[in-house]
């Protein structure tokens, strides 16, 4: 008896909503037995990865700091996302924001709006970052996937020569990082106590304008009809090369932001380890988050859940912080898997398997 994959006479709707709910549901059960397996209890790795995180009012604050910046990147990529303009390089995007908005923070006189300024630049450096594939893919046909992959590395490269070199801290004992900021160029707090800054707050707002972009915009609808249906949108006169301009300047732009909301929040500086991995967790929560600022939304805070969850089982059931990875890895396969089966069902092959039985006879 086979099993073969037959396409469905029509997507299912509410399968298409109900699949990241699935994913998730799977990648919970997955973590007892991936706990088993590393040798621990599986209901303690539970309560420590996804509990401990939730157990008080600091904690909770640490999780929407945390899912701040996948937010703001997340909604930038949604908008290329909905157009078939595939930024993979966020990651870079968002080195580059932070490299813009501290030479703002480093070279300031100071005054009360330099971290608007800081947010500007940001906005900026990582919209520029984003620019250089969005020429090459709209005047040489480059792939944009490639493009923005390797300019990470790049961004990667030039903060590191930065803060090795002309921005190294004179006082920071030899440590690649440039010197605190100063009060005026930090983002305000919201919860004194906690770290949790005004760019929660810029986040939440980001996502309402996405919203309305992407709902309710006419712009908004080019790029989902340019996404879901290429020639009808050629038919249309919608400008292919406007799509990707837009989308990549959205990414790069918000993923800029994102930076400094890292460097001028929780870090306070620039350092080598600036990079630390939420242009690429962004991508899944775009994704998982079904490319809607309310579902980016609640992604955000299930991958910053993930990301605490890891810092929680290296500090209390010694595993590596990288099993927040693999967490994040298995999200992504349970919910590519859901998604195969809104478009294609499992059927049994009864006349593949007669065929078979012949052949064994004959």
């Amino acid at each position: 008896m086979l099993l073969k994959l037959e396409a469905r006479p029509a997507a299912s709707a509410r399968m298409r909503y109900l699949s990241p709910l699935a994913a998730v549901a799977l990648t919970l059960l997955a973590s007892l037995f991936l706990f088993a397996a590393l040798g621990k209890d599986p209901f303690t790795g539970f309560r420590v990865f996804f509990l401990n995180p939730l157990r008080d009012t600091y904690a909770l604050t640490e999780l929407l700091l945390k899912a701040t910046p996948l937010m703001l990147i997340g909604v930038g990529l949604a908008v290329g996302y909905r157009a078939n303009v595939w930024n993979i390089g966020a990651e870079g995007q968002f080195i580059a924001g932070a490299i813009a908005a501290t030479g703002v923070a480093l070279h300031s006189e100071g005054g009360p709006l330099c971290w608007v300024l800081m947010l500007l630049a940001g906005a900026l450096g990582g919209g520029l970052w984003a620019a250089v594939p969005a020429l090459l893919r709209t005047r040489w046909r480059a792939n944009e996937i490639l493009v923005t992959l390797m300019m990470v590395y790049i961004a990667q490269f030039l903060a590191s020569w930065l803060v090795h070199g002309p921005w190294k801290n004179p006082e920071g004992f030899n440590f690649p990082q440039t010197r605190m900021f100063a009060d005026y160029a930090l983002l305000p707090i919201l919860i004194e106590g906690t770290r949790l800054n005004a760019a929660f707050l810029l986040a939440l707002a980001t996502l309402g304008v996405g919203y309305v972009f992407l709902e309710r915009s006419f712009y908004g609808y080019q790029m989902q009809v340019a996404g879901e249906a290429e020639a009808a949108a050629r038919y249309a006169g919608y400008s292919a090369s406007r799509a990707i301009w837009i989308g990549m300047l959205a990414g790069g732009a918000m993923a800029g932001v994102a930076g400094v909301a890292e460097v001028a929040g929780p870090m306070g500086q620039l350092t080598e380890s600036i990079s630390s991995g939420y242009g690429f967790a962004a991508i899944i929560v775009a994704f998982v988050g079904r490319l809607h600022p309310a579902g980016i939304c609640l992604a955000s805070l299930l991958m910053a859940l993930l990301f605490l969850g890891g810092e929680q089982a290296q500090q209390f059931i010694n595993l590596p912080a990288s099993i927040s990875k693999v967490f994040q890895g298995m999200l992504l396969f349970f919910l590519l898997g859901a998604d195969l089966f809104i478009g294609y069902r499992l059927r049994i092959d009864r006349t593949a398997s007669l065929r078979k039985l012949l052949w064994k006879t004959s």
